[in-house]
């Protein structure tokens, strides 16, 4: 036959024959070299060098004897007649089978193997069930073989239970396969096999993989989750041919089918590709893109676009304009520039393996574009699919795994940022995960992921995301609880941006608001038990320097004060860093309440959402507490907040700490006192004869010291005390509530 001639034709007497004429050749100069070279030295690297070489040879005699073996088998079960003869008195078919066996899970088989055996299997003959399952591709399955496969099943030959086997086996090698025109063809079939009721979730399955438009024919049946999965896509597509109503929260679908064969085809990938293909970078140019001949499974691996050709030149030459004339959809794999995708964005006709959209940055630019529900429905399917299979940390088995599943995060995390918007399977993901994850497994991936969780009411959120998430933040070290922080920020940001897009405050300010709570509460029983760590509380007030700015930047009105167990470790800080960054957020919070009172006032309106009296009441208690700390040196005094730092007179007398009213002004605050020794230095004011003296800074030194710290890069001091030392200085006996203007 065509496949037996095939693969004798792999075999070449000529170039064997040469392969030992180099070997002898080879072995005649190391003989040479023993008897003419001088060195010792020389004689040893040839030496490892001829035994290099014979183990290299006895390595290809292996294997052309295993691959002997492999022809004789298939050759045996190509001729085979019958299968009346069982398999425990046929010596022959034992031997063969088990060669078969062990050939396909070390190294896989060839598209000419894969297409006798598939029609042994399904013809009836032989031992069917265990020869599917060591079906495993080397490279590529051939569509004819798939479609001849499939017509064995029309005509009865198999069991039952080898043909849920068989649909098992093409949803679990569906993006192996080299083409997809003529098995769409095969969707009527398919679709008639709804009826059988065993065979119905995994013809379910592959029609999911194989509907396109043209296909969205509605299907009256029940609700179990794979024809709800079904429906839900023909809805999609032809909504007003599905009447009935579906539920709108995604769910598990369909049972994994690649079981039988995950754990061959990854031991078999990993040897023939070498390194994981996920580590490539994603490219979100526009750069041409050339499809690879190597389809992947799903599982983990993210799939190439199904090539038409096999020849890539004679695809690249093919004329567009003919393409589009006789079809009405454009392929995916003529798409190669940004121009292409504008003429041709309403003929695309998207891959059945929709994971290789991830690495496609021009379909990503589609999905931008265009609001095709079916694509993000296929997609969200695979994704949450793929998630749950390889999550390291929910099965044993995959831990060994856990740098290709950090590639995988890796990717999803930029087609996110690409998108601008979090994917609701990797959502799902997260919430069931979350409560079992160690917080030290692929940490920077599953936080970064946090950070696009897609906006929704918080009290749902709380239980599935911060709960977990504050059990393993309070009991981790402080890099992990700094890592939470970011993440939590740029969930912020994230909502906030969506928030600029789609202009709406429908739910989003409460949500912002208990976000923003919820990380002030954390920040607080962190700083607790880190005792008050200088690195954490830059984190902290980064997180609120996104905080201060809701208003203005963001067009929301609201504005959140940091909780007292933030704001006064920031203001009694060692480090001059905090400080001046507390002083920004402040003088950022005044910018953003006098806009809003100046917008009340013109407007003359009550706005839907206003600041409340107790938010200007908060903010002027801080104003007052950094006011008599850097200031007027009355902090003791005058701080009036619940919480501040107000001490009555005899316990400050039984510090018997000298000038102790002046222990947080700008010339002995702790994080300032270095800089008023060096200013104190280099203005000659400080005798080497005397004793330090921190009162000469005052009068004009006073304000020479302030030039200085301005000079030094304080820059947030220097905007809090331009827009609110001295107006607060004279008004400090004012009516609180309102903003010292």
């Amino acid at each position: 036959t065509e496949g037996m001639q095939q693969r004798e034709s792999t075999k070449n007497p000529k170039q064997a024959l040469h392969v030992c004429r180099s070997s002898q050749s080879d072995l005649s100069e190391w003989r040479i070299g023993v008897k003419t070279a001088g060195p010792k030295s020389v004689d040893l690297k040839s030496a490892e060098k001829y035994k290099k070489e014979k183990q290299q040879s006895a390595s290809d005699q292996a294997d052309n004897s295993t691959q002997d073996h492999l022809e004789q088998a298939l050759t045996y079960f190509e001729r085979g007649k019958s299968n009346c003869i069982p398999l425990k008195k046929n010596e022959a078919l034992q031997k063969h089978l088990a060669t078969v066996e062990s050939v396909a899970l070390q190294r896989g088989l060839s598209p000419e193997g894969l297409d006798v055996l598939l029609n042994v299997a399904l013809s009836g003959r032989l031992v069917n069930g265990r020869i599917l399952k060591c079906l495993i591709p080397a490279s590529l399955i051939a569509e004819s073989s798939v479609v001849s496969a499939v017509s064995w099943l029309c005509v009865g030959k198999c069991s039952g239970s080898t043909q849920l086997l068989f649909l098992r086996w093409l949803i679990a090698m569906f993006d192996f396969i080299d083409h997809k025109e003529k098995l769409h063809a095969l969707y009527g079939i398919f679709f008639c096999s709804l009826q059988d009721e065993k065979q119905c979730p995994y013809v379910c399955h592959l029609l999911y993989l194989l509907t396109r438009r043209e296909n969205g024919e509605s299907i009256q049946s029940g609700m179990q989750p794979h024809l709800q999965a079904l429906l839900s896509l023909y809805k999609l597509l032809c909504p007003e041919l599905v009447s009935i109503t579906l539920p709108a929260k995604m769910k598990t679908y369909f049972r994994n089918s690649a079981s039988l064969w995950k754990a061959a085809i990854n031991a078999i990938r990993r040897r023939n590709q070498g390194t994981s293909p996920t580590s490539q970078q994603l490219n979100l140019g526009t750069a041409h893109l050339q499809s690879r001949k190597r389809k992947w499974n799903t599982q983990l691996i993210l799939p190439a676009c199904n090539a038409e050709t096999n020849n890539p030149i004679k695809s690249e030459e093919v004329n567009h304009i003919d393409i589009l004339s006789h079809s009405e959809s454009f392929p995916v794999e003529q798409l190669h520039t940004f121009s292409q995708l504008l003429q041709n964005i309403h003929h695309l006709e998207f891959p059945s393996q929709m994971g290789s959209v991830l690495r496609n940055s021009l379909l990503l630019h589609y999905m931008n574009c265009v609001k095709d529900e079916s694509i993000y429905l296929r997609l969200y399917y695979w994704m949450g699919q793929t998630l749950q299979e390889e999550c390291t940390w929910s099965k044993i088995d995959n831990e060994q795994y856990e740098e290709e599943f950090k590639d995988f995060l890796d990717i999803i995390y930029k087609t996110e940022c690409f998108l601008q918007k979090g994917f609701s399977s990797c959502e799902e993901f997260l919430y069931k995960s979350l409560p079992f994850w160690d917080g030290f497994c692929c940490r920077s991936q599953i936080l970064r992921l946090v950070s696009w969780i897609p906006l929704s009411n918080f009290s749902e959120i709380k239980p599935l995301l911060c709960e977990p998430l504050a059990q393993l933040f309070f009991t981790s070290s402080l890099y992990f609880k700094c890592s939470v922080l970011e993440s939590l920020k740029e969930l912020l940001q994230n909502w906030l941006s969506w928030h600029v897009m789609n202009s709406t405050l429908s739910g989003l300010v409460n949500s912002v608001a208990d976000l923003i709570h919820f990380v002030g509460w954390i920040s607080t029983v962190a700083l607790r038990l880190e005792n008050n760590a200088t690195f954490l509380l830059y984190f902290i007030l980064d997180f609120y320097e996104t905080v201060c700015d809701v208003y203005l930047k963001y067009n929301l009105p609201l504005l959140v004060m940091p909780p007292p167990g933030v704001f006064y470790p920031a203001l009694l800080s060692v480090d001059s860093v905090s400080l001046n960054q507390l002083c920004y957020i402040m003088y950022r919070y005044r910018t953003n309440l006098v806009a809003a009172k100046e917008n009340e006032q013109i407007k003359k309106t009550i706005l839907q959402f206003k600041f409340s009296s107790q938010t200007y009441q908060e903010y002027n208690q801080y104003i007052m507490a950094m006011v008599g700390c850097l200031w007027t040196s009355s902090a003791f005094q005058k701080d009036i907040h619940p919480q501040g730092i107000r001490l009555d007179p005899e316990v400050l007398k039984k510090t018997r700490v000298q000038e102790v009213r002046n222990s947080f002004n700008i010339v002995h605050h702790p994080a300032l006192m270095g800089y008023a020794i060096l200013f104190l230095q280099q203005v000659s004011a400080w005798p080497e004869d005397k004793t330090l003296n921190f009162n000469l800074i005052k009068g004009r030194r006073w304000n020479w010291y302030l030039e200085y710290l301005y000079m030094q890069g304080f820059q947030g001091l220097k905007l809090f005390i331009e827009s609110s030392i001295n107006r607060v200085s004279q008004v400090s006996q004012t009516k609180l509530g309102n903003v010292p203007v």
